[in-house]
């Protein structure tokens, strides 16, 4: 579990990548300028691991390129203490953004096995969400809503419903939407029942898997 000072440099040069490309917010940088991306990646990607490139992990999976979870934790504007569903675990680099960011987070994965690996790869780390599940993302976490924000970290062909109704008012939900490609989009949520919908661009992510049974 070496983190060296040549890792230390890439992470910065990775940071000022990520500031070319327009990320702005200081409180995502912080965590992307401390967190050990190629702890979470299979050893034989260590010597690329902080280029902006999306990676596989287990079971199927992608570990997301940087600048897709610096655009998505800035879409959030998380405040300290903040509580943030993430739906979607995989390696637990997302999570641990949002961790140091000062969010409370609430996250939940469908894969077994990422499940397994990222609850003992975190807290080796140092990094303690609040909570994580193993279960269906599109149910969301309803014993443990309202949250000032969710994030989608795989692409779906819809916005679950549950999802929406476990959003505070003022909340902010994003969610990458399609199938090949995918629109990055953000609901705020006005009142009640009303949502203000904003559509920022289209990435590319692996589908959002839903429980079967």
């Amino acid at each position: 579990m070496k983190d060296t000072g040549k890792h230390q440099g890439l992470r910065n040069q990775l940071v000022s990548v990520l500031q070319q490309k327009g990320i702005t917010d200081v409180t995502v940088l912080d965590a992307i300028k401390k967190i050990p991306r190629h702890l979470f990646l299979n050893s034989s990607f260590e010597d690329y691991a902080y280029q902006d490139k999306a990676f596989p992990i287990a079971a199927g999976q992608t570990i997301s390129q940087p600048y897709t979870v610096a655009f998505q934790s800035q879409l959030l504007k998380i405040k300290k203490e903040h509580k943030v569903l993430e739906i979607g675990t995989g390696s637990g680099y997302q999570t641990a953004v949002l961790c140091l960011m000062g969010a409370k987070v609430y996250s939940v994965e469908r894969q077994n096995e990422l499940f397994k690996q990222t609850s003992i790869l975190l807290p080796k780390l140092g990094i303690r969400p609040k909570h994580l599940s193993f279960g269906d993302g599109y149910k969301g976490l309803p014993s443990y809503a309202p949250f000032d924000s969710i994030i989608v970290t795989a692409g779906a062909p819809f916005i679950p419903q549950p999802l929406m109704a476990q959003l505070k008012i003022g909340g902010r939900l994003v969610i990458p939407l399609g199938d090949e490609v995918q629109i990055m989009t953000l609901l705020i949520r006005v009142n009640a029942t009303q949502f203000e919908k904003h559509e920022l661009g289209e990435f590319k992510f692996v589908p959002l898997l839903v429980d079967k049974n």
